[in-house]
């Protein structure tokens, strides 16, 4: 795509149904800024018209990836920062905002815009937050073809092509969050002390250690030891062993010919009826009813 010109970019229809979908992509491009060049490279439309000096307020959400070169950012919410190849930007709808790249470095930009719930509702979950808007992913090869897969199909326009683009997005926002979480934990002790612990819990599974003895066994203390796991897991150590335990169920109801009183004495219920209690509030169904189901 470098070869061919040094942007590109479309602004794209959107019909009632895509809107259902939840998600919709309204435009998608990239631009090559060699160094001492303007920028931008080309005019757009009033209300994505863009001059560094000034700024601008989009109506949308953006993701700008800079995938070479260096510059700044700016926004209502975020004082001026270096950006560097590898950072995604997030632009937020209703926000003030401004970028531009170093002239003795120029860049390299890839952006789609897009609007709907499902982001709406990640933003309002704080999985993406207005002050927060610059994210050091590092330079990846798939994220630059995921954007360039929305630009060969929205090029293509063929029917259906709406949900398949922004459901990349969605895969783009979800790199970016796994990304962004995981380099938070920089401390190796920490995510190795973790995956020791949910090793042995997986291990222990039919013969299961509380969350104390876990943490005690690696000389660990435990209050640290929940904090930590929760923070880097989503969920309590005592959580994560019910989901285990529930899993090891699944297994058993699928792929063995032990009853159900023989699962959970296995699974050290006091007895079936307890078993059948904690399944069914997991998965709403009874593990009887699973087993049905599944064969």
């Amino acid at each position: 795509m470098k070869n061919q010109r040094n942007d590109l970019f479309r602004y794209l229809t959107i019909s009632a149904s895509d809107e259902e979908w939840g998600i919709v992509v309204t435009t998608v491009g990239y631009q090559f800024i060699a160094p001492d060049s303007r920028y931008p490279l080309s005019s757009h439309p009033d209300n994505y018209n863009f001059q560094p000096q000034t700024g601008r307020i989009l109506n949308e959400y953006q993701l700008v990836y800079i995938t070479k070169g260096s510059g700044y950012f700016s926004s209502q919410s975020c004082k001026q920062r270096k950006v560097h190849a590898g950072t995604m930007i997030l632009l937020f709808p209703g926000e003030w905002h401004s970028y531009y790249p170093d002239p003795e470095t120029g860049w390299d930009e890839y952006w789609v815009g897009f609007r709907g719930m499902h982001i709406d509702r990640r933003v309002e979950k704080q999985f993406f937050t207005i002050d927060e808007p610059l994210h050091d992913i590092g330079i990846s090869s798939t994220i630059v073809q995921l954007y360039e897969d929305i630009i060969r199909i929205a090029s293509q326009e063929k029917t259906g092509y709406q949900p398949m683009i922004s459901s990349i997005v969605l895969h783009i926002l979800g790199s970016v969050y796994y990304k962004k979480r995981n380099n938070s934990f920089t401390n190796s002790y920490v995510v190795e002390k973790i995956n020791e612990a949910r090793q042995l819990m997986k291990a222990r599974v039919e013969d299961p250690l509380t969350p104390e003895e876990v943490a005690s066994q690696l000389g660990l203390g435990y209050s640290w030891f929940r904090r930590m796991f929760k923070e880097y897991t989503g969920v309590s150590p005592a959580q994560y062993q019910a989901q285990q335990k529930l899993l090891r169920a699944k297994e058993l109801l699928t792929g063995s010919s032990l009853n159900i009183n023989e699962i959970a004495y296995n699974l050290r219920f006091e007895n079936a009826g307890q078993f059948s209690t904690f399944f069914k509030k997991k998965e709403g169904v009874t593990p009887s009813q699973f087993r049905e189901r599944t064969h």
